[in-house]
């Protein structure tokens, strides 16, 4: 399906939804969830915590439906608030107290890391695990929020420099400015991790 004609859909799947068509929603989820659960997972570097961000995003869009307006893109609305909702995931965990597993624990006396099962690979993490691309998602996880969201958006989910500054709130100028900011923090912690190896 071509951008405009699932623009198309979107607009009138958004339209069935506010006007009380609750089945638009499976419409809408299976057209862009796949999508959207990839950028989050690259967001929050963990698969079931995005799919509870996806499956919250989707909930948002079903409280909001009368909200949105006829002439706005859907992807873009959609992309505003998972943007917004991790965000407010990176603050939830900011708040949280942190316990390093080298903490002694208080009932066997050892670290509470020894207490840990060992975590191995799955063997889907063995068979994606290029070791190139896992040092790319591992240095943009690294990058700072204002600079990892513009590129994430920009190169995996392929959106235009005015759709990333439409969701973030700012300038194009200003998205242009952090993508390339994100490029060069990125191409310097490669350059750093291949010279390590």
């Amino acid at each position: 399906m071509s951008g405009n004609t699932s623009d198309q859909q979107d607009s009138l799947d958004m339209a069935r939804l506010a006007n009380g068509h609750d089945v638009a929603l499976n419409d809408l989820m299976e057209r862009h969830g796949g999508k959207l659960l990839h950028y989050l997972i690259r967001q929050l570097q963990d698969e079931t915590e995005a799919a509870d961000v996806a499956q919250e995003a989707f909930v948002r869009i079903y409280l909001n439906r009368a909200k949105f307006k006829k002439n706005a893109r859907f992807l873009t609305w959609l992309y505003a608030i998972a943007t917004n909702l991790v965000r407010d995931r990176f603050r939830s965990r900011a708040r949280r107290p942190q316990v390093s597993l080298e903490a002694e624990n208080p009932v066997t006396g050892g670290s509470l890391g020894e207490t840990l099962p060992e975590e191995k690979p799955s063997p889907r993490d063995i068979m994606e695990g290029d070791e190139c691309a896992e040092a790319v998602r591992r240095v943009i996880a690294l990058l700072p929020e204002e600079l990892r969201t513009p590129l994430i958006l920009a190169e995996y989910e392929e959106l235009s420099q005015a759709e990333i500054a439409e969701i973030l709130g700012c300038s194009p100028k200003a998205v242009e400015t952090r993508i390339y900011r994100a490029r060069q923090q990125l191409r310097l912690q490669l350059v750093k991790l291949l010279d390590w190896l």
